[in-house]
This record gives C-alpha cells, structure tokens and sequence, in this order.
C-alpha cells in the first residue's frame, strides 16, 4: 500500500499526510503495549472458491465460498474462520458431491466451526458456506493510512449523484476481506483462489489472475470467472465492478491492463504507460522477473488509501486519474505506480510474516519510489524524494520512540506509519550504501528467492545481506531495524593556520543510544577533492588533518545518505562554495536553505540567485519563493523571473515566477500574464489568471468565464475563487460540480468558496445537498481530520444563514433559511458523533 503515500502515499494535502503517515501514536504508554506475536497457523488455507452477486439497494453481498485447508502441524477437529458481520445460511462439508452440516457458533466476527472428526497435517477438507456480507452495517475502525475498514465498497449504487459513475471495490488490508468473504484472515496464511462474479451486463469487473472465461446470463446480468493459480495471503484478494474502458499493454510474455473512468481513458498512456519500463527495471535489478500471470492496475472513486497492491490487480485512488495537461505539471500517480509495482515483489511474493514486520512490504515498496525516480529523472530527483520522506519521518514527533520492526504495539494499524514507510526506505538507501550497490541488490536477490510465495521477516533479510556481504550486520539491524530513533550530529570546525591542522568536531547529542555511523568526508581545496571514508562509534570524536592550506570546504556525510539532524556550523562563504563545487541536490539545497534562513548574512543573496538557474526545477521553486523584492539584490532578478515565464523547461517552475512577479504588481507584466492564458499547462494559466485578477479583477473575470469549460485541475480552482468572488448565481452549478469532481486536495482549497456560494443560495433542496457532499467528505477523511473542517466550513454556513435572518427578507426566505440552518446542524451534530 502506498502512501507516497503518496504527491501519491492523495496530492498535497492527503498526500503529506496520507503519504507520509504522520498521525500521532501516544509513545508514553509504550509500556503498556502488549507483545504481538505471528498468527499461530492451526489450519492452513489451501484453496479459496467463491461464488460473488450484489444486492444494490442494500449494500449486501450474496456469497458461497468453497475453502480448502489442512491442519498444519498437529491434528485439529476445528476450524476458526474471521467473518466479520455477516448473515451465516449455510456451514458444511464437502465429499465428493456429498454436502454434510456442521456445527458452528458465530459472534459476528468469528465463525468456529466443529468438524466431523480430528484431521491429520496430511489430510485436506473442504468446507462450504453461503453467506450474505453487509459491510455497511458493520462498525470497523480504519488507520491513519486506511481510513475505512468495512472491506467492501458501494460507491453509488444507487445513482443518486449525477455525473458519479457506480462502482464496487474492495480493500482488504489489513484484516477486512474477512467482511466480504470467510477465511483466516492472517498476512501469514497464503491460498490459491477463484472467483465467480455476477454483474449488470453493462459493467467491467477486475479480480486476481486471469479473466477465463464470461457467461452472459438471462437475467441481464454476466458472470465472469477469474482464477489465480499462485498462492497470496488473503488481504491481497481483491474485486472491482463499474463501468471502466480498458487500456491494453504488454511486458514480455505478461499481459497489462489499464482500468479507467471512459473520461480519462485517452489518457491511460500518459497515466500508466511507464509502468513496462518499471517492470523490465525492477526485474532486472532483483534478478527474478516479475512473478505473477498478469497485471493490472484500475482506479475507483472514494478510496480509502493512496492505492493497494492486490496481486496482480492494483487499485488507485482517483488521484491518480489526470489529464495530459496536468501531467505536464506533475505526475500525481507516479511515485505510487511504482510503489505498488514493487509490491509485487516485496509484499506479494514475499510477504511479512507479521504486521510486526511490515518493513518487508512497505519499506521495500517505498525505498522503490526513490529507485525508480533516480532512474528514470536522474540522481538529483532521486535524492530529493530520499530528503523529502526523510524529513516527513524527522517531522513526525511521535516516530522517535518506534523501532522499525516492533513486536509490541496497541493496534496492527499503528504500524502503517512513517516509521515502516518513509524511515525504513530512508534506512535501506543506508544500507545499499554502507555494503554497495550490486551487494544490495544480489541480498534482496537471495532474500525473494528464499522466501518466494511465503513468508519473510527482517532477521531473515539479515542473514540473505550476510550470505551476500560475507559480513556481520548484527549491528546494523540491532541500530537500525530493532533500534528506535536516530541521531542527532553536531558538527564545527577549527583551522590552526600554525600548525596547518583542520580539526572537525564530531558529536551525537541525542539521548541514550549510541549510533555507528560510516560515512564519507570529502576536503575540497580549490577543484581538488579528496575523499576519506570514517566510521563514528562513539558520542564524540575529533577527526585532523595536516593540510597545506586552509581548506574551502569540509563536506561531512559527503554521500548525503545518513538518516540524521545535522546541525553543521559552515560560514555562508562555505556554503556558497559548496553550491557551486560539491555535486549533488542536497550540497546545493543545504546551501540555500542555509541562506534562506539568514538572508542578511554576506553571500546569503548569492546563493539565493544563483539557485533561480539550478539544474534542480525545486530549487529553482524554492528559490523563487524566497526572493523578497524589497530587496535590491532580489529585484535584480525579475528579468530572470520573466525568462523564467517564457522558458522554463518545467511548468510548475514558470507557474511559481508568475505567482512571484505578480506580487510586483506591475501593469507591465500583463501581457506577459495574458500570454500564459495559452499554455498547455492548467498550472501556468491557474497562476495567470490570479495574477491578471491583481492587475484587472474584470479582465480576469471574462477570462475565467471562457476557459471555465476546458478547465481541470488548478486551473478548476483559480475558476472558482474567481466566479465565487464574483458571487454569480448562475456560476453556482460549476463550482458545485467542480468541487465534487475535485481531488482531496483541490477540495480543500475550493471549500470556502463553495461555503461563500452556499450563503447566497436560497434554494432548500441544492443547499442539503451540498451539506451531504461536505458531509460524506468530511466522513470519508475523518481519520485526518477533515470531519473537524467539514464542521468548521458549516458553522461558517449557518453564522451567513443567521445574518441573512435578521435582514428584511419574506418570511417564506426566512422559513427556508431556517430550514437549512437547522438541517446544516444536525449534519454537524451527526459529523461529530
């Protein structure tokens, strides 16, 4: 599951969130944390059948599952199976064609099951139930990554929304596809599967393997039948039904599929199509082409995460769904393509033996993001998306005292966190440096070979790294992998012209542990560099050497991989001569941000300027939004700012110097303002049209009105924060439907606006339903917070509708007005139960 979260783990907003996991964990009750031990495996699950139609109107399954299993060691006359909030009809046995009953008892959440006499770890039985699921019955909890736990997903079903498609998914991480079909509900259990799935005619479906066979029924209804030969544990089962157009691709001898709304299916390339590139990449740096007999990928409204790995059947959050325009700003779904992909590999081929050991899946899958981003846009992007999600990790307050793999936790949802995601990544790269690049990758080689179609834990990655090193990692695993928190460097420097002697002071000030800590240090004298390697072992240390000359920089860490605090004591000249001598993204991103945060030190404008024309398009964005035109050096580089404009390889950078010369408010930019209305890029006209509305709000206005019907993404909000300011009724249906096209992100932004047309809307009926659209989104992101905004959005409806009451208005307006008051308070009161 990605989180990349990401841009992916939901765009910026659920993104920083969704993606970098930072929700909270109250880490002063670690001591009451109970020991979480694998599931013991009693049973095994062998083969999983089942037999799937809908119930529309009430959101019901109706299922038979056939399920082959056999004890795994000792003898057993049960069988405990999670079925979670279903009607139970049928339990039975299966010989031959002979159905005997069974004895069971069901709690609502476990289904135990008396067999008909003690089986042997040599023997095999088959058990039949026919059940009916109702997930939107069942009360589950999600996380902070998973927001929802009811498995199974109606979205529309009965077509109340207009312009939302109808839709079924599922999502089965971590233990909820026990709501939608009966079976041990354990990441270390693993089962061959098929499935029958009965549907409206009209509609596609996509489950695990392969589509073998459809049966057109006559009833109106098809029921296709898709079987998965190799086994995967059951969360990773999945199905999806909707009307969806089907892009076709092709890696080798694998067949790809690519499931989209029909809108964005033009788009399926633009989307999806690197994903044979990050097959033929993984495959070869693994060693083990990609395992599984298919693969597709198919994105659903209302998701409950970023995206989920279901094998060979990866689901998205609609996200990822854009078009080529919006592509040309940012890919929103890239990073999350490859995680998912990964997956397959670790997650999928070898999965965590525990939730415990959720490293295996996740930290692999978000360590690949950075492989492949390094690989496809260069080291400099690689190592910005490794010092992004390390700084989401460094961030977090509540991830000092988690270990990477923890056996003591109150909830397995607590372990999708930015510990198991962007630190484990974070501490792979480390590894992958410390022992080199082919010894990595020949260790992950041996690790999925071991393991392939079972189980993995992170003691036996230790030992596949030492079978391929021939070193002892004890102590990088103790640190790392089984140690919590991370250290805090302080680094200063002294020169002793007498002696020519560089002394460097080296100090861990964080509390408790001590880190070893190799790295490299790389001594720049004019264009010459050496470089030494050194290990720390101990809180302190101070490293001389006997030099000719004072040097011009000391780069400790020269390799940039280390996961620590740095507080390095470099004068500003350093740093000037480290962006323009030390090689990579992070030596030139130290150095401005350094500037940034002293911009009146000598060389901080240097630095600052110098970065508008780095190779780095977010250093070029960083810088942009640092200038301060009150400053005569920054006013210096608004010629730049304007060739920035017109230039600029990258949109979101040409975007970003429109939004920094508009704040100049110069008239004598408007036709270059008006020229940007042009481009391709829904990022550049957004930021063009905000800024024609600080020259000339009427020009903007007409302008907003003609490029309202070709708008997507940023472009759709500039709109709307115009036609809302404007306060047009008629403009009330586009940003309604904007709004509720909009992505998690857009929405947030949009809301407001949205609330302001709301208060000048009389008409009961459009205004409950906007308050249930704010409902259900507050809702559906409630575990980020978003219910509270959602309240806090309405109350700012009724303070509009309350002063609308004490003005001279027919008391039919004030009876409707209060009608919607009311009703908009009992939405709250519902929000917050």
């Amino acid at each position: 599951m990605s989180t990349s979260i990401i841009k992916h783990l939901l765009l910026s907003f659920l993104l920083s969130i969704y993606c970098s996991f930072t929700w909270a964990q109250d880490d002063k009750k670690d001591n009451l944390l109970v020991y979480k031990a694998a599931n013991e495996k009693i049973n095994e699950l062998v083969h999983t059948k089942l037999d799937v139609s809908f119930n529309y109107p009430k959101r019901q399954l109706n299922g038979k599952a056939w399920i082959t299993l056999k004890p795994y060691f000792y003898s057993t006359d049960s069988l405990t199976l999670h079925a979670k909030g279903m009607d139970i009809k049928q339990v039975a046995l299966i010989t031959g064609n002979t159905k005997k009953t069974l004895r069971y008892s069901y709690d609502s959440l476990f289904l135990k099951i008396q067999l008909d006499k003690k089986y042997e770890a040599t023997d095999q039985y088959d058990i039949f139930i026919d059940y009916v699921a109702k997930p939107d019955e069942l009360k589950a909890n999600g996380s902070r990554a998973i927001t929802s736990a009811k498995g199974l997903y109606f979205i529309n079903p009965d077509s109340t929304i207009s312009g939302k498609p109808v839709q079924i998914w599922t999502q089965g991480e971590t233990e909820a596809s026990s709501v939608w079909f009966p079976t041990i509900d354990s990441p270390n259990q693993k089962t061959t599967q098929e499935i029958y799935i009965t549907v409206p005619r009209q509609y596609k479906t996509l489950s695990n393997g392969l589509l073998l066979k459809q049966t057109e029924n006559k009833d109106g209804t098809r029921t296709d039948y898709w079987k998965m030969n190799h086994p995967h544990a059951p969360y990773l089962f999945m199905m999806a039904v909707g009307d969806f157009k089907i892009a076709k691709d092709r890696w080798k001898n694998i067949p790809l599929e690519y499931y989209l709304e029909p809108k964005y299916a033009p788009y399926a390339q633009a989307i999806f199509g690197d994903t044979p590139k990050m097959m033929e990449f993984f495959s070869q740096k693994l060693g083990i082409d990609y395992p599984w007999e298919k693969y597709a990928q198919i994105v659903v409204r209302d998701y409950v995460s970023g995206a989920m790995e279901n094998t060979t059947a990866t689901l998205h959050g609609d996200f990822v769904q854009q078009t080529d325009r919006e592509i040309i700003d940012e890919h929103a779904g890239e990073e999350v393509i490859a995680h998912e992909l990964f997956h397959h590999w670790f997650g999928n081929y070898v999965t965590a033996e525990s939730w415990g050991n959720l490293a295996i899946n996740e930290s692999f899958a978000n360590f690949s993001e950075m492989l492949w981003i390094e690989h496809k846009h260069g080291k400099d992007e690689g190592d910005a998306k490794n010092y992004e999600d390390m700084q989401s990790y460094l961030n977090d307050l509540s991830a000092i005292n988690k270990s990477l793999i923890r056996f003591y936790y109150k909830d397995k949802e607590d372990m999708f966190d930015v510990v198991s995601y962007q630190k484990g990544g974070r501490i792979l790269n480390m590894l992958r440096n410390i022992i080199g690049e082919d010894a990595f990758f020949k260790s992950l080689h041996i690790f999925l070979k071991q393991h392939a179609f079972k189980t993995g834990e992170a003691h036996q990655f230790r030992l596949a790294v030492e079978e391929a090193t021939g070193k002892d990692m004890n102590w990088f695993f103790n640190q790392w992998f089984f140690g919590a928190g991370h250290p805090k460097l302080e680094i200063r420097y002294q020169w002793n012209e007498t002696a020519k002697k560089q002394y460097v002071y080296l100090k861990q000030t964080q509390e408790n542990n001590t880190f070893t800590l190799p790295f490299k240090i790389d001594i720049y004298r004019g264009k010459d560099k050496e470089t030494l390697t050194y290990t720390l072992q101990k809180k302190s240390d101070t490293l001389t050497f006997s030099l000719n000359a004072k040097p011009d920089l000391i780069n400790i860490d020269a390799d940039k991989v280390l996961l620590v605090e740095k507080d390095d004591e470099k004068s500003m000249e350093q740093y000037l001569f480290q962006q323009k001598n030390a090689p990579l993204y992070l030596d030139r991103l130290e150095a401005l941000e350094t500037a940034i945060a002293k911009p009146h030190e000598k060389y901080a404008n240097e630095i600052i300027l110098n970065a508008l024309n780095d190779p780095s398009y977010r250093i070029r964005i960083k810088a942009i939004d640092a200038l301060n035109f009150q400053k005569k050096a920054h006013s210096a580089a608004i010629p730049l700012l304007r060739k920035i404009v017109e230039n600029d390889p990258k949109t979101i950078v040409q975007a970003t110097a429109i939004d920094a010369l508009a704040k100049k408010r110069d008239k004598n930019d408007l036709p270059l303002f008006m020229k940007a209305l042009h481009s391709n890029s829904y990022s550049v006209q957004a930021a063009a049209l905000a800024a024609i509305t600080s020259s000339d709000f009427n020009v903007a206005l007409d302008k907003a009105k003609e490029l309202k019907n070709q708008a997507e993404g940023s472009l759709s909000n500039a709109i709307v924060s115009i036609l809302a300011s404007n306060g047009d009724i008629n403009d009330f249906d586009f940003i309604v439907q904007a709004f509720r096209e909009a992505s998690p992100q857009s929405k947030i932004q949009m809301s407001q606006d949205l609330i302001l047309m709301l208060g000048k809307i009389n008409d009961t009926h459009l205004v409950k339903s906007n308050i249930d659209e704010l409902y259900n989104w507050g809702l559906q992101y409630k575990n980020y917070g978003l219910d509270k905004y959602a309240v806090g959005l309405m109350d700012t409806l009724i303070s509009f509708k309350q002063d609308l009451l004490k003005t001279s208005i027919p008391q039919t307006d004030k009876k409707a007005i209060q009608e919607q008051i009311d009703y908009t308070e009992k939405t709250i009161d519902k929000l917050l139960k």
